[in-house]
C-alpha cells in the first residue's frame, strides 16, 4: 500500500516459574463476579477484545475469521474468565494451556471505565492463581509499548520477570480499517486526510 505508515514498537516478554508466595490482593470493595466463559460466542469475544484492547491498538484478532476465532474459543485448552462489576463486563483474561507445562496469559485487560479502580492487580492475581492451578512449569505473558503505560510494572510487581525484548514494526492498523481512524494514542501519529 502506497503511503503506509509503519509503527515502531517494543515487545517485552515476561515469565514466572512458580506461583508467587505473597498473599493475593484483597478484592476491591465493589460488587464483583469473575466467571469463566465456558461457551463464549465469537460476537461477545469480539466485543470484549474491542472494548478492552482498542485503546491500546490491539488489532491482531480482528484479522481472524469468525471460524478461526471460534475454533480457539472452543478448545478445552483456552480458559477465558470475565470480570463483572455490578453486572457490567469490566475486563477479562485468557489463558492458553496448549502446552500444559508452558501456559500463556494470552490476553489480559480492563475496559477503560474500570482502569484506576484497583481492579487490575486483583484480576492479574486471579489469572496467575488460575494458571498455576494445573501446576505448569512456566507462565508467560508479553506486553508492548502500545499497552497501558503501567502494564509492564504491574506484571513485574505480580512476580513476572523479563526474559526478552524485541523491536518490531508493523503497518498502522487504522489505515487497513482494523481500528477506527479516530483512535487516539500517544504512540499513534496523525493519519493523513483521505
Amino acid at each position: 500500500m502506497s503511503g503506509t505508515i509503519l509503527l515502531d514498537d517494543v515487545v517485552t516478554y515476561l515469565e514466572m516459574f512458580e506461583r508467587p508466595t505473597r498473599p493475593s490482593r484483597p478484592a476491591p470493595p465493589l460488587k464483583l463476579a469473575l466467571m469463566r466463559a465456558e461457551e463464549c460466542t465469537v460476537s461477545y469475544y469480539r466485543y470484549l477484545y474491542a472494548t478492552v484492547g482498542e485503546p491500546w491498538a490491539w488489532f491482531e484478532r480482528r484479522l481472524w475469521t469468525d471460524e478461526r476465532l471460534a475454533s480457539v474459543l472452543r478448545r478445552p485448552e483456552t480458559e477465558l474468565a470475565i470480570l463483572y462489576v455490578a453486572g457490567v463486563p469490566a475486563g477479562y483474561y485468557e489463558l492458553d494451556r496448549g502446552d500444559p507445562d508452558d501456559v500463556e496469559l494470552a490476553y489480559f485487560g480492563l475496559a477503560p471505565e474500570f482502569i484506576g479502580r484497583r481492579l487490575g492487580p486483583w484480576l492479574l492475581d486471579a489469572a496467575i492463581d488460575a494458571a498455576f492451578r494445573t501446576e505448569p512449569k512456566r507462565l508467560f505473558v508479553h506486553t508492548c509499548t502500545f499497552d497501558h503505560p503501567r502494564a509492564l510494572g504491574l506484571y513485574q510487581r505480580a512476580g513476572f520477570r523479563v526474559y526478552e525484548q524485541r523491536a518490531v514494526r508493523f503497518p498502522d492498523p487504522r489505515q487497513a480499517g482494523l481500528l477506527p481512524r479516530t483512535l487516539r494514542h500517544p504512540r499513534l501519529p496523525p493519519l493523513p486526510e483521505t
